[in-house]
């Protein structure tokens, strides 16, 4: 029985294997096309460059009632907190099978192992993009997400957030984009002590450093901010990171950056920020058509006058600052926009991965 083909068949297994979890990944929890066709590709170019070997040679030398090695496992193998944590685990898988095939390849015919190590090195890349396109994994589909702006608040702020919260806001992003550092870490720090322990999330504007330094769940970007990819490279998985979007073309880059979420707007004319012509219902609806499982928040404007139109359009979630930091009674003006959207089929998560 030779041990190079018994070395060979168990890596170009465990390759094929973890190929199919990346490439199923990309098609079923992003239905990202061009992934899927990258990660099919380099299956069939593994399969292609195997084919010089003998027929057969590789299933002859199989044994795996005595395979030593069959038994083993370490607890950490058995247990994957969510999706992306099995697409890591298969990429480290393939590349490490990738390398054993590659090396073993050489004592028969180099040309092999260079092809291998081609396929490696594109694994890398498409490894990377995959890792980068699932985000953190922990995105959900909010309901109603309070921007708290003291300057738009018409009672003390820390009243406004309390009574958001009692409404039913799962989530606040504090916008407090005139606020300086030391003091905005002071303040995101004491949303999280009123928020966190009701299961309210709480998104920093803007500033990733303060994110980071008052251990927030996430940072919303806008157009001139960092990228979405910029964060990554600075917090990794540790952040939520939503993006700011006013048409589809900046949808499309925020979804394959990996944005948790999408802000979408302006839907309707706003005093808190000035522009040129609102996005519209209709572009809420050209996004939930493209991107049916991506978390969103609908934002400009909206009042429990008009969230019937977006909710017409496929609103699952919307974010909102005057109309609830702006009057006497938030909470009321909270419990109206939730009763709203929960007369709508249920928040899903998209691709909670």
């Amino acid at each position: 029985m030779s041990a190079t083909a018994r070395i060979l068949d168990a890596n170009a297994n465990r390759a094929r294997e973890a190929l199919r979890v990346m490439e199923d990944a990309a098609r079923f929890a992003l239905d990202d096309a061009q992934l899927c066709r990258q990660l099919k590709s380099i299956r069939h170019e593994l399969r292609q460059a195997l084919a010089g070997l003998p027929q057969g040679w590789l299933e002859a030398n199989r044994d795996v009632p005595g395979d030593v090695g069959a038994s083993f496992s370490t607890d950490d193998e058995t247990i994957r907190a969510g999706l992306i944590d099995i697409v890591v685990a298969a990429g480290k898988r393939l590349g490490e099978a990738l390398r054993v095939i590659e090396e073993t390849s050489k004592t028969l015919d180099p040309a092999v192992a260079r092809r291998i190590e081609a396929i490696r090195y594109r694994v890398y890349d498409v490894e990377s993009a995959l890792h980068l396109r699932m985000g953190t994994g922990r995105g959900r589909q909010w309901r109603l997400c309070v921007l708290l702006s003291e300057s738009h608040c018409a009672r003390p702020w820390e009243d406004v957030l309390r009574a958001a919260i009692a409404g039913g806001a799962d989530c606040i992003q504090v916008h407090e984009k005139k606020m300086q550092g030391a003091a905005l870490t002071i303040r995101v720090k004491r949303v999280l002590e009123i928020a966190h322990p009701a299961a309210v999330s709480v998104i920093v504007n803007d500033r990733v450093d303060v994110a980071l330094a008052a251990k927030a769940d996430g940072v919303h970007l806008g157009q001139q901010d960092l990228s979405v990819r910029d964060v990554r490279r600075i917090a990794g998985r540790t952040l939520l990171v939503g993006s700011s979007t006013h048409n589809l073309d900046q949808a499309q880059a925020a979804v394959a950056s990996g944005a948790d979420y999408c802000g979408l707007g302006a839907m309707f004319e706003t005093a808190t920020k000035a522009v040129a012509e609102p996005a519209g219902p209709g572009y809420l609806r050209a996004f939930v058509d493209r991107f049916p499982r991506q978390p969103h928040l609908a934002i400009g404007g909206i009042t429990p006058d008009n969230i019937a139109r977006l909710i017409e359009h496929g609103a699952r979630g919307v974010a909102v600052c005057s109309a609830v930091c702006g009057v006497d009674r938030p909470e009321a003006v909270v419990i109206a926009l939730r009763e709203a959207l929960e007369a709508t089929a249920p928040a899903t998560g998209g691709p909670t991965v």
